[in-house]
Order: structure tokens, then C-alpha cells, then sequence
């Protein structure tokens, strides 16, 4: 186990995924442009819906990239693990748009999974994760960001609970 690098890149991942929310609550509505550019998919639903945005995208990479020397990770490794967390996180909403879910509603594990588990796959070399490292940083992102997430609500930084 490399506990020591997965808790690295948790936190990376933790700073893709938060970093939207803050960039929201410092700018307010200021900046919002949805990613999607409200099109449609050949389903004629939203592609990802209006709450996944390019200020959030933008924010998650900037602020995870600058972020990443401050654990000693290089840059680069922020960068792309920022960029992977939001592609995950699009996946996410993408596949929630098909299966008929509202914008910014819970789907546990479709939620999780794919944000934290592209960016450990990405980052795979980089940090020297074992598949081993991998699924326990999937059952620790989980397990917290249920719980982080309920923290966040309490605060006032999150809309929802989840």
C-alpha cells in the first residue's frame, strides 16, 4: 500500500470537487456558463444539465493544479488529476441526464465512483497506486464525501446534503 500517495491524490480529488462549490459561493451567478451550452443529446434531454458549468471546470483545474506542489506532487499531476475528477464528474451527470434524474440530485456511487476513480486511474503511474490503493481510495472517497458532504450542507457551502 502507498497510503501516503493515496492520501495524496484524495486530496487532490477532494480540491477538483470542492472547488466548484466555492467558486460558486464566492462568485455568485457571476461567470456561469454551462458547459453544455444547453444543447441537447439525441434524447432530448440536457448533455449534462445547467449546474455543471465552465467557471466549475475552470476553477477545479486552476485551483488543483496551483494546490498540487503545496503536497509535493508536481503540477502536471494536479492538472491532470483535476481534469479527470471533472470528467468523471460529467460522465456522472451525463448518465444521470439518460436515466431521468433532476439536475443536482443524489444517485449514490454514480456520484463517487467515476470522479475519484479516474482521476486514481489517471494518476495511476504518476503515483505509483496499486489496484489495491485504488479500491481503497474509491471506498474512502465514498465513505467521505457522503459524510463530508452533510458537513458542507451544515455550513452553508453546500445547497443539498448530498
Amino acid at each position: 500500500m502507498h497510503l501516503i500517495q493515496l492520501t495524496k491524490i484524495l486530496a487532490l480529488v477532494a480540491l477538483a470537487n470542492g472547488a466548484p462549490l466555492a467558486a460558486r459561493k464566492l462568485l455568485g451567478a457571476r461567470f456561469v456558463l454551462p458547459i453544455d451550452g444547453g444543447r441537447k443529446f439525441l434524447d432530448g434531454r440536457p448533455l449534462f444539465g445547467p449546474s455543471k458549468t465552465v467557471r466549475g471546470v475552470v476553477a477545479a483545474i486552476v485551483i488543483t493544479t496551483f494546490c498540487a506542489p503545496l503536497i509535493g506532487l508536481e503540477m502536471s499531476v494536479g492538472a491532470i488529476a483535476a481534469a479527470a475528477a471533472m470528467a468523471g464528474d460529467l460522465l456522472s451527470s451525463f448518465l444521470k441526464r439518460r436515466l431521468n434524474f433532476p439536475p443536482s440530485s443524489q444517485a449514490i456511487g454514480l456520484d463517487q465512483l467515476p470522479e475519484s476513480l479516474f482521476p486514481m486511474l489517471a494518476c495511476r503511474d504518476a503515483l505509483s497506486l496499486t489496484s489495491a490503493d485504488i479500491i481503497l481510495g474509491l471506498a474512502i472517497f465514498f465513505a467521505g464525501e457522503l459524510i463530508l458532504s452533510r458537513i458542507l450542507y451544515s455550513v452553508h457551502l453546500r445547497d443539498t446534503p448530498y
